[in-house]
This record gives structure tokens, C-alpha cells and sequence, in this order.
């Protein structure tokens, strides 16, 4: 599915649970022909990621909208912002408002919260990645929001990648078993990576030749350990547990990458204003 397709039937879904057989409201209290102009504002500080959805919504309603947007994703917003102006049929705008801004706002949400960690951990090699804990069929949106907010996405679903994780390792028989299976089993080469939860584990992963191993809940001290004993051999991704308050701490160690899931599941929305005039 294409992105334009992947939108189109996002949008739809969206407007449909949301709008149903009709705005009732909207359709109680206005003519019908009214024309309106509509401005996206910054309430806060944040960055800026979804304006293609935003405006989606609105030209879904509306092929004839106009728009014109005074900022870009990836941007820093600060209060007072204007990130969009639009000019339109008053009821179209009025039914997609909450639908384009719970977009909006949502991804923003994400960009800003990456962008903190991101900047949490300037001065070191980290790379900050995402997770699949994303919300259902918001994934293509999520991980791009991360992009927007500087960090890297990890594999994007179960079919792009190898990660061999705690219950792979309990069913297969243990990690070299599993490792091998995939190595054999694999119709191309791809990095493998396997996730750990002990230096013993380590150790094993290290015997087997993983490209990546995934150091899961570790301490700060043991994440250190690990990188002393890896010495390079592999690329070494510290997960679980990550906040603000620790995440230095844990870039400190010589870890390559760190994996947030809070990233997508726990991003506070930004809040965004979408205030109306009527035209003549």
C-alpha cells in the first residue's frame, strides 16, 4: 500500500468514527454555504511533526481548501506560533477540526518527547531509536514523528527485521539454538539480533556471533560491563526502563543504541489551538 492509499483510508476511518452519519451541531447552526478561515497556533513549545495529515483531513472534506502552511515538520515551535492558515466551506472545516488536530497534536507529541531525549544524550555516540509499541495503525505516522524529532526507527514491523527475543529463546531451546535456526533458516543475510538479559546471556550471544544484542533491563553498571566485554564485536542496543532522568547515565556507558517505547506509547499531546473567522 502506497502512503497516498495508507492516508486516504487512515483519514476515512478517522472521519467516520468521528463524524458518523453527520455533525449534527454543525448542521443545526449554520446555513450550509458559509465560508470560513481557520489558524492553527502553537500553545506551547513543541516540534513541529503531521502537518501532511493535518491538511489531509481538511482537502478530504474539502477538495477546494486553501492552505497555507508558515511552518515545517522537524521545526522548534515556540508559543504564539501560527503553523497553518486555511480558507474554506465553514462546515467542512468544522468536521475535521478534531480529527486533524488529535493528528497534530498526537505526533507532535512524539517529535518533541524524541527530541528531548535526542538532545539528553548530544556529546555521546548513542542513537536514539523507537519500538513497535506504537498505536495500532498509526505506526507509519508514529515512526515518522520519531524521524521528525531526530531519532532513528528501529525495525518497523515483524517482517523487516531479526530480533530474537526472551520467549524465541525459551521455545527454540535456548540462544545459540535460536541463533542458529535463524542463520540457517534466513533466505538472505541480515544482521541478527538477539535480546539478553545477563551478562551469562551476553556472553552467549558473543559465542554465537550476534550482530546486535538488545541489553534488556539492565542497570547502568551492568549496561558498562556488557560494553566491556563486547569490546566491539557487536553492535550493543540498551532497552527498557529509559527516562529522562537516567538516559545520559546510560548513553555514558559507550552503549550504541537506546531503545524508548515511551517514545510512541507515553508522548504527552502538544497543545495546538485551531480558532475560526468567518469570511464575507
Amino acid at each position: 500500500m502506497s502512503q497516498s492509499q495508507y492516508l486516504d483510508n487512515l483519514i476515512e476511518s478517522a472521519l467516520k468514527e468521528d463524524v458518523g452519519h453527520g455533525d449534527l451541531t454543525t448542521q443545526l447552526t449554520m446555513r450550509g454555504d458559509e465560508r470560513a478561515a481557520g489558524v492553527a497556533c502553537a500553545k506551547g513549545d513543541f516540534v513541529l511533526a503531521g502537518l501532511e495529515v493535518f491538511l489531509a483531513v481538511f482537502t478530504r472534506l474539502d477538495p477546494q481548501v486553501r492552505y497555507h502552511p508558515r511552518k515545517q515538520d522537524g521545526e522548534d515551535l515556540v508559543r504564539g506560533d501560527i503553523i497553518c492558515e486555511l480558507q474554506g466551506g465553514a462546515v467542512p472545516l468544522l468536521a475535521g477540526e478534531r480529527v486533524a488536530l488529535n493528528f497534530l497534536q498526537h505526533l507532535c507529541g512524539i517529535a518533541t518527547l524524541t527530541r528531548r531525549f535526542v538532545e539528553a544524550v548530544r556529546g555521546t555516540k548513542v542513537q536514539i531509536l523507537d519500538t513497535r509499541k506504537t498505536v495500532p495503525t498509526l505506526r507509519p505516522l508514529e515512526k515518522y514523528a520519531v524521524r521528525m524529532g531526530g531519532g532513528r526507527n528501529h525495525r518497523f514491523g515483524l517482517f523487516d527485521g531479526i530480533l530474537i527475543k526472551d520467549n524465541h529463546v525459551r521455545l527454540a531451546g535456548g540462544i545459540a539454538e535460536a541463533v542458529r535456526r535463524a542463520r540457517r533458516a534466513t533466505p538472505q543475510p541480515m544482521p541478527i539480533e538477539v535480546e539478553v538479559a545477563t551478562i551469562d546471556e551476553l556472553r552467549e550471544a558473543l559465542d554465537e556471533e550476534a550482530n546486535v544484542i538488545l541489553l534488556d533491563n539492565m542497570t547502568v553498571a551492568q549496561v558498562r560491563e556488557a560494553v566491556q566485554i563486547t569490546a566491539g564485536r557487536a553492535i550493543l542496543e540498551a532497552s527498557g526502563g529509559m527516562s529522562l532522568a537516567n538516559i545520559a547515565d546510560y548513553a555514558r556507558t559507550g552503549v550504541d543504541q537506546i531503545s524508548i517505547g515511551s517514545l510512541t506509547h507515553s508522548a504527552p499531546a502538544s497543545d495546538i489551538s485551531f480558532d475560526m473567522t468567518p469570511l464575507s
